[in-house]
């Protein structure tokens, strides 16, 4: 039963917009009530109604190291001591920017902002400040936050500059933004052949996880860092997702890309509101106050998102994380692979690490165009199925799943039992 949960929601939509401050908590694309969290601690969450959930969200991320991890909230609350906010340079900042400097070899300067979006933002305003150019390009299926430059989906041809993706948003913010497929090799080297000069930036999750999870083909990446140098284009790596959670270096490590600016958040927060951008040293110093290109903001390198940030790859780092992460990935993979099997239902799992993806289609995934042959129906079903066993997944078939450190066999075991007995409903 989800009595307060249902209760609370009806309360909250009186006052918030859809009762919820982000729209897939909304469970919109699998219908039925969100459920409110009370606790939530390592591997698992407690729901208001006392309802305990094995959790593969983790806030979207953030939670690496399991919920509540001791040395975050250790950290946060040694910060707190120290002050919430000052508005001043803290110690924490240098110490943050040193560590993840020595962690992604491509990032020379670092500036700490307060999201995901405000970072790929930022990005984007320093790439046209720096190169002198209006166009980006960006790819069907990434999503880079709600900046107006970035809400843009794909023109009616693959070298049609892009049409407003959210009402809000004026056509003539969109008109400079190129949308390609991804992994289509073809419709980049024609893109930029007819588009290069003018192109600011290239900007990707190279692991894109916001259409579910896909990964970039053999050569993809390289033939996007290849034509970017030609042409004078900036290459932004979007890691809010992958960066410092596939590897000590991301997902740029992982693929050996090395972008002109890359963009982080999730895990150097330590699941505080965090965002960052890095780089080549001399983009970077085009910023304020030694360049012309302005960013700002009051609450950037919040001292107790500093913490947190540094706690959580201290963790990282002395844990042996990252081969933990592979493992518990592999098991579950090869559960969940045998699950569907056995029920006999199509599903295509794709998975790098510690994020995942179950598509309900033959596969595989490729792009957006293969994960929209999902059937969502029967994911839907699937959701609350799993949801009523006490497994949270994310609710929506286009959202990436996320192992953290505090799963172990106990956990994996539950969620494949769960699963071979949902497959076999739907």
């Amino acid at each position: 039963m989800r009595t307060q949960s249902e209760s609370l929601f009806s309360e909250s939509l009186k006052h918030i917009p859809g009762g919820v401050n982000s729209p897939v908590r909304a469970f919109r694309a699998v219908g039925g009530t969100p459920f409110f969290v009370q606790s939530a601690r390592g591997a698992r969450i407690t729901d208001v109604d006392g309802n305990e959930y094995i959790d593969y969200v983790g806030t979207w991320g953030p939670a690496i190291l399991g919920h509540a991890a001791p040395g975050i909230i250790e950290a946060v609350k040694a910060a707190a001591d120290r002050g919430t906010s000052f508005g001043i340079p803290n110690p924490m900042e240098p110490a943050l920017a040193k560590r993840v400097k020595s962690m992604v070899p491509s990032v020379e300067k670092i500036r700490f902002c307060n999201s995901g979006t405000e970072a790929t933002m930022s990005a984007i305003r320093l790439a046209r400040g720096f190169t002198g150019r209006d166009a980006i390009l960006k790819f069907d299926g990434c999503y880079h936050g709600h900046a107006d430059s970035l809400l843009v989906k794909a023109g009616s041809g693959a070298l049609t500059l892009g049409n407003p993706d959210s009402a809000g948003v004026p056509a003539d913010f969109a008109r400079h933004t190129l949308v390609l497929p991804f992994n289509d090799p073809e419709a980049l080297r024609a893109a930029f052949e007819e588009h290069g000069s003018r192109l600011a930036a290239v900007i990707l999750e190279v692991v894109p996880a916001n259409a579910g999870l896909y990964l970039p083909r053999p050569g993809f990446l390289e033939l996007l860092r290849e034509l970017t140098l030609q042409h004078g284009t900036l290459l932004i790596a979007d890691e809010v997702m992958t960066g410092f959670r596939l590897g000590p270096a991301g997902a740029q490590g992982v693929f050996g890309l090395t972008p002109d600016l890359s963009c982080f958040g999730k895990i150097i927060g330590g699941g505080l509101p965090v965002g960052a951008f890095g780089g080549r040293a001399d983009v970077m110093d085009r910023l304020a106050p030694l360049g012309p290109v302005y960013q700002a903001g009051t609450l950037s390198g919040n001292p107790l998102a500093m913490a947190a940030g540094l706690a959580a790859l201290d963790g990282l780092e002395s844990s042996d994380a990252w081969n933990r992460l592979e493992t518990l990935g592999l098991q579950l993979e090869a559960g969940m692979v045998a699950a569907a099997r056995s029920a006999g239902v199509a599903v295509t799992w794709q998975r790098i690490g510690s994020m995942f993806c179950g598509y309900f289609c033959e596969g595989p995934v490729w792009n957006l165009a293969d994960a929209m042959k999902s059937d969502r129906a029967r994911f839907a079903r699937f959701f609350h199925g799993m949801l009523d066993r006490g497994v949270y997944f994310a609710p929506s078939q286009f959202e990436a799943g996320f192992i953290s450190t505090a799963h172990g066999d106990a956990e994996i075991e539950a969620t494949v039992r769960a699963a071979s007995e949902v497959l076999k409903t739907l």
